[in-house]
């Protein structure tokens, strides 16, 4: 309770409200849509906090060592190596195998720049872990962010992409950077 009213106080001052569902499931993907500012992690950190959603991301083994890594673990980091080639979908894959429950949020975008394609990543991941995908967004305009509801995919890339499409079209969300935010599609969707 404590954390949700910290997390509360500076989004309220700031003007920003968590709007739309509430998480239902224990483990899925969270796609952190739009990415386009250093804003965007800390706000949907602490808009998932304030509706009492514990969520986990990927970063860079080196933030996670030091004074400074037990901070970054406990607000939910989780550590990988992208110093060489490693299977990050497939240590992902084990991570949500070995967890009760991972709410575990990638920017599909890979970058804050524009980017004509997603990374499929987040798509192989939940896949092969099993567990929904929840879109989430960040809407600049109106200082709203919020869930949709876990989208379970099928194998089909493209009818899974136009559920997750269909989403962001309804909610249009308006990015920090609103030229920085790209088309939604994969690559692979052909």
């Amino acid at each position: 309770m404590t954390e949700r009213l910290l997390a509360r106080l500076p989004l309220g001052l700031a003007g920003w409200q968590f709007e739309g569902q509430r998480l239902d499931v224990k483990k899925c993907v969270v796609l952190g849509v739009p990415h386009t500012s250093n804003w965007d992690g800390p706000l949907l950190l602490g808009l998932a906090q304030s509706v009492g959603v514990k969520i986990s991301w990927m970063i860079k083994s080196d933030w996670v060592k030091g004074p400074i890594g037990v901070l970054m673990k406990r607000a939910g980091a989780i550590a990988i190596d992208r110093s060489g080639a490693h299977d990050v979908v497939r240590s992902m894959i084990e991570a949500f195998k070995a967890a009760d429950e991972l709410v575990l949020v990638i920017p599909p975008e890979g970058t804050r720049k524009r980017a004509e394609h997603w990374k499929s990543g987040f798509y192989h991941i939940a896949l092969g872990a099993g567990v929904p995908v929840v879109p989430s967004y960040l809407d600049y305009s109106r200082k709203r962010g919020g869930l949709g509801a876990p989208i379970w995919l099928t194998g089909n890339m493209r009818e899974d992409m136009d559920k997750i499409r269909a989403f962001y079209d309804e909610v249009r969300p308006k990015a920090f950077r609103p030229d920085d935010f790209g088309p939604i599609r994969l690559r692979d969707e052909a």
